[in-house]
């Protein structure tokens, strides 16, 4: 003959202290975990930009690469890193001998930076608040970034409002 079932004493409806603190631990975890792959889904958003970039002038007709990257304190620059023709027609290296900044006029041409404080705005899906550097006169303007379709980036430099500016199109390639 079987011996009759172990019968388990009631469960108590009321939790107890350990169960309420493991209950509000597993919340916390599972809040952090959330808030982690949320920052890292934004950050990946706004890491897209970083590469570098075939420039093709028209207006200048200089072509050349740009690097995009990103500073300590989570902003975007980018600095031309080749240029396709490195001389003048003189023969003389190609030099930043329009910049403001006369300590600057001897920077090599594929030295020359050209973004500078770009702030990812993830609500626009856009690189906003920066300046570009117009190496050919010597000027800066407000500037803008945003994918116009993969790896096609479109920067608009402004005076003023986007409306009053230039845009180019920017294509990645690494």
């Amino acid at each position: 003959m079987n011996p009759p079932p172990k019968r388990r004493p009631p469960r108590n409806p009321r939790p107890n202290k350990l169960s309420i603190m493991r209950f509000y631990i597993n919340i916390l975890i599972i809040a952090v975990l959330c808030s982690n792959f949320l920052s890292a889904a934004a950050q990946t958003a706004a890491d897209k930009i970083l590469g570098i970039y075939y420039i093709s002038d028209d207006q200048s007709d200089e072509d050349c690469k740009i690097k995009i990257t990103k500073t300590s304190n989570g902003l975007y620059e980018g600095q031309i890193i080749w240029v396709k023709n490195p001389t003048f027609k003189d023969g003389s290296p190609k030099r930043d001998i329009m910049n403001p900044d006369p300590k600057k006029r001897n920077t090599p041409g594929d030295k020359i930076k050209l973004l500078f404080h770009f702030r990812y705005d993830a609500k626009e899906n856009r690189w906003v608040d920066g300046e570009i550097y117009d190496p050919v006169h010597g000027k800066f303007y407000k500037s803008r970034m945003w994918f116009e379709k993969e790896n096609v980036l479109r920067v608009r430099g402004y005076i003023g409002i986007p409306a009053l500016g230039r845009t180019m199109t920017w294509k990645k390639i690494g």
